[in-house]
């Protein structure tokens, strides 16, 4: 027998993980290429460090947005060299459970598919990444009881509520933990007139991020280039000012997840009343978005362990439902589609 592995093609990661080892890689989903010859330099965390810092010849692109596949040929190149590194079978080819948002086309959906099937492996089945998420929080998705679920990646955020295996309700919002460096990064030139790179205002968001005033204020010295004297400068940026700015970006998730629950059937919110909103992703991780919901939705909000991971761990986890049954003797829905 081959080697399972689970994929999460996310905006700002791609995460790979293999049955037996648990998650193996976890690096930036960035390519480097040269542009004389189109070939690849570099992938995952080395081309993230050139970003920015590149020649003329080079360029750093992240060729997966908003979760969706924009360059085919970099995803597929990206990910053969990542599995490279595993020493996967060729021999015997190994099954594919991959994330997808939960509101794709299903054009987008095969990019996805494709992208991986041309690297040598037998099959591939999808699996949203809200309920891989849940799966990876250690919430028992295939129980008759409701689940809510928020996952905040770098590029979307799935929001859903889950019971028997399968979603009732779902959200899918072009809004994650890039929306906030990129609004960092708009708000530092608008203020400053400074520019400042990607890497700069993630930083950032993690040193001092917040959507509610916190007690203290905190700082961070931010370094660019200045749009008027073309010169470099730094600048100290602190908690407080960036919080409002920060909290706009929070608050379409928050007012989707009070949409969801208008929507969910009676049983399921009594469900979601009892045991509150699960946090997933790392854009969960940023300071008071559990506090903000709890203050305007009224129910509970935990932010699970190991945040970050869940949705590879989820995925690594959902290994075990391929070839079963589509429905089992309880009514739980298999978690996975039907291979590709």
């Amino acid at each position: 027998m081959g080697v399972d592995i689970a994929i999460d093609l996310g905006t700002s990661n791609t995460r790979i993980f293999i049955a037996g080892k648990g998650k193996f890689l976890d690096e930036p989903s960035a390519v480097t290429i040269n542009l004389d010859n189109d070939d690849i330099v570099a992938v995952g965390s080395a081309a993230y460090s050139m970003m920015g810092r590149t020649s003329q010849r080079l360029s750093t692109i992240e060729p997966i947005v908003g979760g969706v596949i924009s360059d085919f040929f970099l995803v597929e190149n990206m990910i053969k060299i990542q599995l490279g590194k595993a020493n996967i079978s060729r021999i015997v080819k190994p099954r594919v459970v991959a994330c997808i948002p939960g509101e794709i086309t299903d054009v987008e959906k095969r990019a996805v598919v494709n992208s991986i099937l041309s690297i040598g492996v037998r099959n591939v089945s999808l699996i949203e990444s809200a309920k891989a998420a849940a799966i990876g929080a250690g919430l028992d998705i295939r129980s008759p009881h409701g689940r809510l679920i928020v996952d905040m990646g770098g590029g979307t955020t799935d929001i859903a509520i889950i019971s028997l295996g399968d979603i009732s309700v779902s959200r899918s919002l072009k809004i994650g933990g890039g929306s906030l460096d990129d609004e960092i990064t708009k708000y530092v030139r608008r203020k400053y007139n400074l520019i400042i790179g990607r890497a700069t205002a993630q930083a950032a968001k993690i040193e001092i991020g917040c959507v509610i005033k916190p007690d203290e204020d905190k700082s961070c010295v931010v370094k660019g280039r200045n749009t008027v004297t073309g010169l470099p400068q730094a600048i100290e940026l602190t908690s407080f000012e960036i919080c409002d700015i920060l909290a706009e970006i929070a608050a379409p998730v928050v007012q989707q997840i009070q949409d969801i629950l208008e929507e969910s059937p009676p049983e399921l919110a009594g469900d979601i009343y009892k045991d509150g909103v699960t946090l997933t992703g790392g854009g969960s991780l940023i300071n008071g978005f559990d506090k903000m919901i709890e203050q305007q939705v009224q129910i509970e909000a935990h932010i699970a362990e190991n945040s970050a991971d869940c949705v590879i761990n989820g995925c690594g986890s959902a290994l075990k439902y391929i070839g079963q049954a589509e429905i089992d003797e309880n009514g739980a829905v298999n978690p996975l589609s039907t291979p590709y």
